[in-house]
């Protein structure tokens, strides 16, 4: 405290003071106060959250739609369907553009919103032919129930067990798409109990660990509080023979480039990664022209004959 003090006061005191300083961001606050020698904002974290209380930072749901498809113009139908524990979920079932259809993309979104917020990550798949399922956890959106780690991942499934079960689509011809946290949650998901008909696995921008991202972001005070059951890694080599399509930016801001390279290291042959010079946690994708968004299309033709 008094060392802060000093910082503060001293530009006052000076003949000439110097330009203050642009206030840093709390990422940046948590990031320096995790750097904790001693451990002791670790002890503080524990004593106020309990163990594994941090497992409930992962997610920041909000009940609100931001948008929906029909903002866009796009044709949708209002679905829900229940997890396995009965908790009631709600998606958008976006049919495909076109004469030909593809096969059905289940999107799995980031840890943030709504599925609203995160329709662009999926959106730009319907004219190339793909009909798109889009849900919400638990706690997100207009799902029932509060947000849980295994809870979450059982949605996952329910979403592609309702898919399974359309008669306007192929069945055959299922591919899992997760951004963020959502690439997390459906690797473990499809990897712990695999489903019928899905062809291929996409992750944009997911992580590998659960303590890993809180070492990351909070250093001891995070892996504190964080536990890591149902991470990625230790599940994403039961995919195989699935093939599997790790898409990265080396700028992600939100879940370290390494965190990537980490997932794709776990994970067995067929596997694929795309590293994305410049790329950030949204917009790897988007970089270049869309160079991305041909690259994984090839990649799906390739990996669904």
């Amino acid at each position: 405290m008094l060392a802060a003090w000093a910082v503060g006061i001293a530009p006052l005191l000076a003949a000439d003071p110097a330009p203050r300083p642009q206030p840093k961001s709390p990422r940046e606050l948590i990031h320096e106060l995790s750097r904790d020698p001693n451990g002791d904002w670790a002890t503080v974290a524990r004593a106020f959250l309990g163990k594994n209380g941090g497992n409930s930072l992962f997610y920041y749901p909000t009940r609100d739609t931001a948008e929906t498809p029909a903002t866009w113009g796009w044709k949708f139908e209002n679905v829900w369907f229940k997890s396995a524990d009965g908790t009631r979920l709600h998606g958008w079932f976006l049919p495909a553009g076109g004469k030909t259809t593809k096969g059905t993309i289940v999107f799995s979104h980031g840890n943030t919103g709504a599925m609203g917020y995160h329709l662009g990550f999926v959106s730009w798949l319907l004219p190339e032919g793909f009909n798109v399922l889009v849900f919400d956890y638990r706690g997100f959106g207009s799902s029932g129930g509060v947000p849980v780690r295994h809870g979450m991942i059982e949605d996952v499934r329910a979403a592609f067990d309702y898919v399974r079960t359309r008669r306007d689509i192929d069945v055959n011809r299922i591919v899992s798409m997760g951004h963020s946290l959502g690439a997390s949650k459906s690797i473990t998901a499809l990897a712990e109990k695999p489903i019928p008909g899905v062809r291929a696995i996409v992750s944009d921008s997911g992580f590998a660990s659960y303590t890993g991202m809180a070492d990351a972001i909070a250093g001891k005070v995070g892996t504190g509080v964080v536990s890591d059951e149902w991470s990625p890694k230790d599940w994403v080599a039961k995919l195989a023979p699935l093939p599997l399509l790790v898409i990265h930016g080396t700028d992600d801001e939100v879940v370290p480039f390494a965190q990537g390279q980490q997932l794709f290291a776990a994970a067995a042959a067929p596997k694929t990664m795309f590293t994305v010079q410049g790329g950030h946690h949204g917009n790897s994708l988007w970089r270049n022209n869309g160079e991305y968004r041909k690259k994984m299309l090839e990649w799906l033709a390739t990996a669904m004959k």
